[in-house]
C-alpha cells in the first residue's frame, strides 16, 4: 500500500466500461491528486456514477486500469478489496440511514461493525463526528425526525466515521434547500481538509460546486470533454458547459431522448 503522501490518490488509465452493448465510458484518463476535491459533471447516463463505482471497486472496467492509493482495484483479491473499501467513504444521494436506529447508533454502526473498539471509545468518536457536522444535540433522534439537510449531515458523519482517505459523493446536494446545500458544501470542504482526504463529487449543482472544488471534470459521450479549474468554467463559451452553467434545458445535451417522429407516433403516419 502506498502512503498518503503519494501525489496521485486516484488514477484511471484508458478505462472502458459498457453495460451489455451500451458503451458508457470510452477511454477515460483521469488523475486526482492527494487532497484534491474534484467534481464530475455531465448529462444523465453519461457515466458519472459508473466512474464512482469503478473507483470503489463495485464495478470492473472491460479494459484499462483503475489505481487507488497505487493499488490496481480491479485486480485486487476479495480481502484486499475489502481492506481498500474500508478506506473509501461513500455518501449516496439519499443518505441511506438505518431508519430504526437513532442518529447516534447510525454513526456508531461502522465502528461496531469494523473495529474492536470499546463502547466508551466509540461514544467519544461518535460525539466528535456529530460535533463536526453540528448535530451532537440530535444524537437521540430517529432519521424520520430529521429534516432532509440534517439527515444528509448525519449520513456524512457516518461516511467519514472511519477516517477514509478517499470520499466519494453521489449527488450530495440533490433535494436540499439552498441553505442546506451551502452547509453540506462547506462541510465537504472542511472535512476534506481536516481529515486529509481526497474527494470526488458527482453533482449537477454547478454553483455550489464551483465554490468547493479544485477541478471540474466534464464527461460527454463516454470521454472527458473538459478538465478545468472553477474560474475557467465561469468564463468559458463552450456550449456544452454553458448549457450546464446556465441550466438550459436544450443545447448540446438534448432534452428529448431520441425517438421516432412525435406526430407520427401520436396520430399514425
Amino acid at each position: 500500500m502506498t502512503s498518503h503522501h503519494d501525489p496521485d490518490m486516484i488514477a484511471l488509465k484508458d478505462v472502458r466500461f459498457s453495460y451489455a452493448d451500451r458503451s458508457i465510458l470510452n477511454g477515460i484518463d483521469l488523475t486526482i491528486k492527494n487532497g484534491e476535491i474534484v467534481a464530475i459533471m455531465g448529462g444523465s447516463g453519461g457515466g458519472k456514477t459508473t466512474l464512482l463505482g469503478l473507483i470503489a471497486g463495485r464495478l470492473k472496467p472491460q479494459s484499462g486500469s483503475v489505481l487507488v492509493e497505487g493499488l490496481d482495484v480491479p485486480k485486487l483479491n476479495q480481502s484486499n478489496l475489502y481492506s481498500l473499501r474500508r478506506r473509501i467513504g461513500m455518501l449516496f444521494q439519499f443518505g441511506a440511514l438505518f431508519t430504526d436506529l437513532s442518529v447516534f447508533d447510525n454513526i456508531a454502526f461502522p465502528y461496531r461493525e469494523q473495529t474492536n473498539l470499546p463502547e466508551d471509545m466509540i461514544r467519544t468518536l461518535v460525539l466528535l463526528k456529530l460535533e463536526a457536522v453540528g448535530l451532537r444535540g440530535a444524537k437521540d433522534l430517529k432519521p424520520a425526525e430529521l429534516s432532509g439537510g440534517m439527515a444528509r449531515r448525519v449520513a456524512l458523519a457516518r461516511a467519514v466515521a472511519l477516517d477514509p482517505s478517499v470520499m466519494l459523493y453521489d449527488e450530495p446536494f440533490t433535494g436540499l434547500d439552498p441553505i442546506s446545500v451551502g452547509i453540506i458544501g462547506r462541510l465537504i470542504k472542511r472535512l476534506n481538509r481536516a481529515l486529509g482526504m481526497t474527494s470526488v463529487i458527482v453533482t449537477h449543482d454547478l454553483n455550489e460546486t464551483l465554490r468547493l472544488v479544485d477541478r471540474v471534470v466534464v464527461l460527454s459521450e463516454g470521454k472527458i470533454h473538459r478538465d478545468m479549474v472553477p474560474a475557467d468554467i465561469r468564463s468559458t463559451d463552450d456550449p456544452f458547459i454553458r448549457q450546464f452553467a446556465d441550466g438550459l434545458p436544450d443545447g448540446p445535451v438534448p432534452f428529448h431522448y431520441p425517438g421516432s417522429d412525435y406526430a407520427a407516433e401520436l396520430f399514425g403516419p
